[in-house]
């Protein structure tokens, strides 16, 4: 088979090394890749975006599987876009990606279907905003209904900066149509947790649990990033809790069923647990990113099986099968971020890894003419380490993180600490 993936960032970079190991595969693009996929595989000059020219370089490549990445093409209808020229492709129809694109979308499902969620107020509405925040206890979440680029979401610790973020979506529309639709949320404590699913005909199957860490700086502290660290499986995991999201799964499933939705491809979970209690955070319709780089390393089955089985509608729970081993990522990313950052400073030294306790993930990085090794973006590397136990996969980890030689890269040092 001749694959195509869709995107430029670790996510891509470890799926396409996941499909690269199963029998199957014979040809793997990316389009457009990083330097890791350019080492690894075929990188194709082509924007997400460029949907035309996207069918047109799978058609003539034979392409028999297109796998995409990032939420923007997903949200404008490229897997609709593919199967009308039938092309296979692995991802939601725009039906269903409306559960990223659409905060209030997802939250009138959560509420419709009976699903934990945090309490809420979705409004057009600058003075009916500014009147609810009046009235609620703080601190308090605001969010653009849709994408914003990850930006959409404000925490706010006081009614006077509840009530600016308000006026910066509604009145002042810095975030354009996107902001033009507000949820006002209660703010929920505990822990974040992330559970990926692969959907096959609304049957939710789920992956192996995954911890993420979105503050820049130790002890979760600073502004939230898209990942700066990853372990699995998470430690939070009991049979108290695994009854609970159980039950909230069969509810998806059955709202799913309601709607009358037809879903392939992920379902990407964020949940905030209290006590053994989730709640819903969020849906994305995509592979996470950073779990996704933690998820790969973990997962025994033949990855391009398990996609034709999930786009045929037969997947089962069975078709999953997992190493014991835990992984441990840490995200080594450019300075400055998630404010500005500099592109272009060269990475002078990356270490060599062998077997498979040693991998590393390129996030946003390029060649130059001369063929130095560049950082281009935000995050940059995922150094990953695999072993019997936490612990030891997290000392593979930042002892490959501690050889990586660039002027402009930092990291977290308490990835997976307890």
């Amino acid at each position: 088979m001749n694959i195509l993936v869709i995107g430029s960032g670790g996510r891509e970079h470890a799926l396409a090394w996941k499909l690269a190991q199963s029998e199957k595969a014979d040809k793997i693009y990316v389009a457009p890749g990083n330097a890791g996929t350019q080492e690894d595989f075929t990188n194709v000059a082509i924007d997400v975006m460029d949907f035309d020219a996207l069918i047109e370089f799978s058609k003539e490549n034979d392409i028999d599987l297109v796998v995409v990445g990032p939420e923007d093409p997903l949200n404008e209808g490229i897997v609709d876009r593919f199967a009308a020229a039938d092309i296979s492709i692995f991802g939601p129809d725009q039906a269903c990606t409306q559960f990223e694109s659409s905060k209030d979308f997802t939250k009138q499902f959560l509420n419709t279907y009976d699903i934990p969620t945090a309490a809420s107020f979705t409004t057009t509405n600058y003075e009916a905003a500014a009147a609810f925040v009046e009235t609620s206890d703080l601190p308090l979440v605001v969010k653009a209904d849709g994408l914003c680029q990850g930006k959409g979401v404000i925490i706010c610790e006081t009614k006077d900066e509840a009530v600016d973020a308000l006026e910066e979506m509604l009145v002042q529309k810095n975030f354009g149509d996107e902001g033009s639709t507000v949820v006002i949320e209660e703010f929920l404590e505990g822990q974040e947790q992330s559970l990926l699913c692969f959907v096959s005909n609304n049957k939710l199957v789920p992956m192996e649990t995954a911890q993420d860490y979105k503050k820049i700086y130790e002890g979760e502290q600073g502004p939230n990033t898209g990942g700066v660290g990853i372990y699995s499986p998470s430690n939070l995991v009991t049979e108290e809790l695994d009854a609970c999201v159980e039950d909230i799964l069969s509810k998806i499933e059955a709202g799913l069923e309601a709607e009358d939705l037809t879903f392939n491809g992920i379902l990407f979970i964020g949940f905030m647990v209290k006590d053994n209690q989730p709640k819903v955070l969020e849906f994305n319709v995509r592979f996470g990113d950073p779990e996704t780089e933690a998820l790969m390393p973990r997962l025994e089955s033949d990855l391009v099986e398990v996609m034709e089985k999930t786009l045929v509608g037969d997947l089962e729970a069975k078709d999953l099968k997992w190493s014991d081993q835990s992984v441990v990522g840490v995200v080594l990313y450019s300075e400055g971020y998630p404010a500005g950052y500099e592109n272009n400073i060269e990475i002078t030294h990356l270490p060599e890894v062998s077997g498979d306790q040693e991998i590393i993930f390129h996030n946003g990085t390029c060649f130059n003419a001369e063929g130095d090794l560049l950082t281009n973006g935000g995050r940059v590397l995922t150094i990953l380490g695999k072993a019997d136990t936490i612990e030891d996969a997290r000392q593979i980890a930042y002892r490959l993180a501690e050889q990586v030689e660039c002027t402009s890269l930092g990291y977290r040092k308490d990835i997976a600490e307890f």
